[in-house]
């Protein structure tokens, strides 16, 4: 097939992901260009890119519904949680204050690793909470 010259410019950095991606694939600058303007000029090329689309944002959405949905189990399990402690633990006298205060600080540290020997094995409350539904 007979191809026809054209001279054209292009922006400079353009032009370096050119020559890179024919580098990469070893093949000539001009299949690239050919490829490009194909893709460019197909009529199918909108309702590709809109489909592409359209697929990005439904897998964000159902993304974010997961985080609204995480973040709805987390805020509730910290309320029920902050509720619970509060009608049920009586206020310390003043002179086991420091003791507990101590004690308070190891139990921490004891959560803090456990917390953190959850996460590293991936298990999590709403992990957990789906399989139990």
């Amino acid at each position: 097939m007979k191809k026809t010259k054209i001279t054209a410019y292009v922006d400079p950095a353009l032009f370096d992901e050119i020559d890179a991606l024919a580098a990469r694939r070893r093949v000539p600058k001009t299949q690239i260009i050919d490829a490009a303007l194909a893709s460019f000029l197909s009529p199918d090329s909108a309702e590709q890119s809109e489909a592409a689309i359209v697929r990005r944002l439904d897998r964000l959405t159902r993304s974010l519904e997961r985080l609204e949905r995480d973040q709805e189990i987390t805020t509730e399990a910290l309320a029920l949680f902050v509720r619970f402690w509060l009608t049920t633990t009586p206020p310390l006298p003043d002179d086991t204050y420091a003791a507990a205060k101590t004690k308070g600080k190891e139990r921490y540290g004891g959560f803090v690793q456990t917390l953190a020997r959850r996460l590293a094995k991936g298990s999590t409350l709403t992990k957990e909470l789906s399989q139990d539904v």
